[in-house]
């Protein structure tokens, strides 16, 4: 999936993180993809968003109705202005802005056949069915993708045929496996091992592999695919190999992906066989019975000229004899277990169907909007056809707490569609609420579209504040919705904040621009939190959303949480007192602080990661550190003499090379990147000698963008000529190893031979730097992975690509190496919406009052490989110590009073009213008390305030409105992992 082999008509900075998910491939298809979507009610405003945000080539608009008001609750393209005005007419000009790269038109006729055959897609929102049957059966004949979605209240359905014969070219996400190989031997078969260290597990009986990099054997590099047998050792069988020639070191061995083909029938064909790829026998029956109350939801429309009345027990009635008198499904082999109807399901499913809900389509539009991307890129497995999801765990499990048709009717207001599901008195509930969003990234921008349509915070005394420091860059623009070019640079949060607003002007949101960090407790602190009801967190680090999480404990705040990876998204609730605290999983949490040992990344690497973090040490080395070294003693006028030996080496390794010769030009310039090049990659390998030429491509772009750099160093003109570089390189003369010193050498010897500078060699260094220091300062290049223009990501993913070629590891491409080296997340539209409807369904419970356990869902979801799994969270693990059991949500408390507690009562009063002996007290890492201080020193501390004792050893007067000092304590007894509640100190 290299990112530079799009072609110029595709915006790789705009679209890079997705290029991550999809590919050039894939992104090349999707940009020449013509789609027609018919209805744009909250769902299809939620599919045309995600593909014109994703670069679809042109999407053509169709829905001739009028706006009203019920559509305000889910249509974010729409407003009070347009009610009347027709949907596709009023949204078209709001997704033009979205992205210019992306045609967006309407089609105001009907829907004919003729009309199908110029699109490859056609995607119908909100249809009835005789529709849907229609338009299927004119694009499976024709060889058109069609898919189908809807949603009723709480339950959504989507369908998808993509004919009979449909060929995924590229089945799964991930990247086709590669290992290093160890040797091959010539025989029939030729057996191949893998390199110590090598996921040999991960090879399968009968997968295709190719070769690549091998020296001896060349017969077998760039070879058609071949099929593999797995050894119990793990080693492969590879076919006959016995006339090749015989191995002698090198190569990879890489994984063919296999095309699959998808069989889907036509919707009049699967409506009575409904196939249902689910976990357990219980979810097959739930969709089935969804499958037949939404078909009776048809019939009832159908025989009425309109959908059931909100929470009307008599329409209820009806839906549930009309799903009894359906045709009866036919089942599968697999599926003949045939139960009875749930009748209490479709009575619930009609009693709240008449709503449209923001986090419905969301998530309902975003697995459209993904098989849509599937049918025209052929990536990723499309959907067996049907797609059932149903959130009516949002409801009120008490019965009585459900809402009457009273307080469900339309009251002509933006919320209709809500109130049509939960009432009027829940949505003056959510205008109440005062929530802080932290992060208004991709998911926080999805996230204040979701608040700003449900209302939450939209009352008059309700409230939002958004907090982030970062500023937009161009990359946001493909999944960030609410940002547009002209707002490239500003603040996220002040940009976010003021267009949330203009989705619902009653919304109240104030922007921060200062992270939520210990450096900042001053402003989020006692006061802040005071008056917020919860907290939802879209952040893009494990470090931040732990901080944010113990924010939420201390303070007994829920919270709401979401990340994406790829195609990959979860989303997780977190109520005081009902579920478990946040805690983040161990393995991601360990990966985003991933180091590598510096002997390891030097002289023995065996990953591409190794080579990465080496060639970003180098970019350091060579283009900031020794600039801004230089740039120091220019200033300071001091000797290197007067330095110590450890940072004279420093110094000297990083700034060597760079003294010999200031550069004049460009080809004093290319002289030193050549220099370099030789250094580390010819000499310095010895091996390599007669087989590193400088005229192969990654070679040459090593010189050319070590060339570059070197030059804006200096702020000499640069040149991003190849041809006119290969002319200079026959003119220049071979730089002499013997007069150049490594910056990061490439082996211990080299490494040594850098230590060695006596006092003729520092002494020339010195006068060196004297006469530099009359010239203009040098600049230092600070890394930058977005700017595919200034040779940054080129001299790393080269340099990196050179050194996997010295120690025989198979290489990353450049799209790979950026990845890594800028730690950048994939991300795509698609996942950032549906993990925040998955988050703001949970919003509802949580707004909605107490609530059991069993009512809140973890989710997680698999865009790539249709699969979506919620689950009940866990509950708080209860610990225990002697009498006292409490959780990580219980805390003691001291409240405030006159006159203020000393120590000595403090402990007194922790071992009358608790039972605990204190051991040892502190505040934050400060020591308050020991029990194994000496007399004197308890005697002097025991009779002062505790505010007075905390000031005393920590330095620190508390901050103005500070409400609460958090101790932590242990006690005497207590078991090694025992963690005690803290104790809240109230002043």
């Amino acid at each position: 999936m290299d990112a530079l082999n799009a072609s110029k008509l595709l915006n790789e900075e705009l679209y890079s993180r997705q290029l991550y998910v999809l590919g050039s491939p894939a992104m090349q298809k999707i940009r020449g993809a013509r789609v027609l979507l018919s209805g744009l009610q909250g769902l299809g405003a939620e599919v045309a968003k995600n593909l014109v945000l994703m670069g679809v080539g042109s999407l053509t608009l169709h829905d001739p109705h009028p706006t009203c008001w019920s559509d305000l609750a889910a249509q974010f393209l729409l407003s009070e202005q347009d009610l009347e005005r027709s949907r596709a007419e009023a949204s078209q000009e709001l997704l033009a802005q979205l992205n210019r790269d992306v045609k967006v038109v309407m089609h105001t006729g009907d829907i004919t056949e003729d009309l199908l055959l110029d699109f490859q897609v056609v995607v119908l929102t909100a249809a009835k069915l005789e529709e849907q049957l229609k338009v299927d059966t004119w694009c499976h004949k024709h060889g058109v993708c069609f898919l189908a979605a809807d949603t009723w209240g709480l339950v959504g359905q989507l369908f998808c045929d993509f004919g009979e014969n449909f060929t995924v070219q590229d089945p799964t996400e991930a990247e086709p496996l590669t290992a290093a190989i160890q040797h091959i031997s010539q025989g029939s078969p030729g057996v191949l091992t893998l390199r110590k260290g090598a996921n040999t597990h991960y090879f399968c009986d009968g997968d295709l592999v190719t070769f690549s990099g091998i020296e001896g054997m060349i017969e077998l590099n760039d070879c058609a695919p071949r099929s593999i047998h797995v050894r119990e050792d793990g080693s492969l069988e590879i076919g006959d190999t016995a006339t090749f020639s015989r191995y002698l070191c090198g190569g990879a061995i890489t994984e063919v992906k296999r095309p699959k083909t998808v069989r889907h029938k036509s919707l009049h064909t699967a409506l009575l066989q409904p196939h249902v790829v689910a976990q357990n026998p219980q979810e097959v029956h739930r969709a089935h019975c969804l499958h037949q109350a939404i078909r009776a939801l048809h019939k009832f429309e159908h025989l009425h000229g309109r959908p059931p009345q909100p929470w009307d027990p008599v329409d209820a009635e009806t839906v549930v004899g009309l799903a009894q008198d359906l045709e009866p499904l036919k089942w599968t082999e697999e599926e003949r277990l045939e139960q009875p109807l749930d009748e209490a399901l479709v009575r619930t499913v009609a009693l709240s169907s008449a709503g449209v809900l923001s986090p419905m389509v969301a998530m309902l539009g975003a697995v459209a909007a993904q098989e849509v991307l599937k049918a025209v890129s052929r990536t990723f497995m499309p959907l067996d056809q049907w797609l059932y999801f149903d959130a009516l765990d949002c409801l009120p499990e008490d019965g009585e707490l459900l809402p009457s048709p009273e307080d469900c009717s339309p009251r002509g207001s933006r919320y209709d569609g809500q109130i049509a599901v939960f009432g009027a008195g829940f949505q003056e509930k959510l205008g109440r609420q005062h929530y802080l969003l932290v992060g208004a990234g991709a998911i926080g921008c999805e996230l204040l579209k979701g608040f700003a349509l449900v209302g939450l915070g939209a009352g008059n005394s309700g409230g939002l504040t958004v907090a982030d420091m970062d500023r937009i860059e161009l990359s946001n623009l493909s999944r960030q919705f609410l940002f547009r070019s002209q707002d490239i640079g500003r603040p996220k949060a002040e940009v976010a904040a003021a267009a949330a607003q203009g989705l619902n002007p009653d919304l109240q949101v104030i922007p921060l621009t200062y992270p939520l960090d210990p450096t900042t407790e001053r402003i989020y602190g006692d006061n802040f939190f005071s008056h917020v009801d919860g907290v939802a967190a879209a952040l893009d680090s494990f470090q931040a959303r732990r901080y944010v999480a113990a924010r939420c404990t201390h303070y007994l705040k829920p919270l709401l949480e979401a990340g994406t990876l790829g195609t990959r998204g979860s989303a997780q609730v977190f109520v005081p007192h009902v579920t478990e605290a946040y805690r983040a999983p161990a393995s991601a949490a360990a990966s985003e602080d991933t180091s590598y040992p510096v002997c390891t990344v030097r002289y023995f690497p065996s990953t591409a990661e190794h080579t990465l973090q080496w060639a970003r040490n180098e970019f350091e080395g060579l283009f900031r550190l020794s600039a801004e070294t230089i740039n120091h003693h220019q200033q300071a006028h001091t000797s290197l003499t007067d330095m110590d030996g450890t940072q004279t080496l420093t110094l000297l390794k990083s700034v060597f090379g760079v003294l010999r010769e200031r550069p004049q030009n460009w080809q004093d310039c290319v002289a030193w990147a050549l220099g370099h090049w030789e250094l580390c990659f010819h000499y310095g390998i010895k091996q390599l000698l007669r087989h590193l030429p400088p005229n192969k491509d990654t070679h040459l772009l090593y010189i050319l963008a070590a060339a570059n750099l070197y030059a804006q160093m200096h702020g000499l003109p640069d040149s991003r000529d190849w041809t006119a570089l290969r002319e200079l390189l026959k003119l220049l003369p071979q730089p002499d190893p013997q007069q150049m010193v490594p910056i990061f050498p490439s082996n211990p010897e080299l490494a040594s031979a850098s230590a060695e500078f006596g006092p003729e060699q520092l002494k020339e260094l010195n006068k060196a730097l004297e006469v530099w220091s009359m010239g203009p300062p040098l600049k230092p290049l600070m890394f930058e992975k977005d700017d595919d223009s200034n040779f940054h990501v080129d001299f790393v993913a080269a340099a990196a690509s050179l050194r996997c070629q010295n120690y025989g590891i198979p290489p990353v491409n450049r799209a790979q190496s950026k990845l890594i080296v800028g730690q950048i997340i994939p991300a795509i539209a698609t996942t950032t919406a549906a993990v925040a409807g998955l988050v703001i369904l949970e919003l509802y419970k949580v707004v909605g009052g107490p609530r059991p356990r069993s009512a809140f869902r973890h989710s997680y979801l698999h865009l790539a490989e249709n699969y979506l799994i919620r689950y009940m969270p866990s509950a708080p693990a209860i610990q225990t110590f002697h009498h006292l059991k409490w959780t990580c949500w219980d805390r003691l408390k001291i409240p405030a009073g006159q006159p203020e507690r000393t120590l000595e009562s403090l402990l007194a009063h922790l071992q009358e009213q608790h039972g605990l002996r204190v051991r040892m007290l502190l505040h934050h890492p400060a020591l308050l008390y020991s029990a194994r201080w000496s007399p004197e020193k308890q005697a002097q501390c025991l009779p002062l305030r505790v505010t007075e004792l905390v000031q005393r050893v920590t330095g620190q007067v508390p901050a103005p409105g500070l409400r609460v000092l958090v101790l932590q304590l242990s006690c005497e007894d207590e078991e090694e992992d025992t963690a005690f509640p803290p104790l809240h100190y109230e002043l």
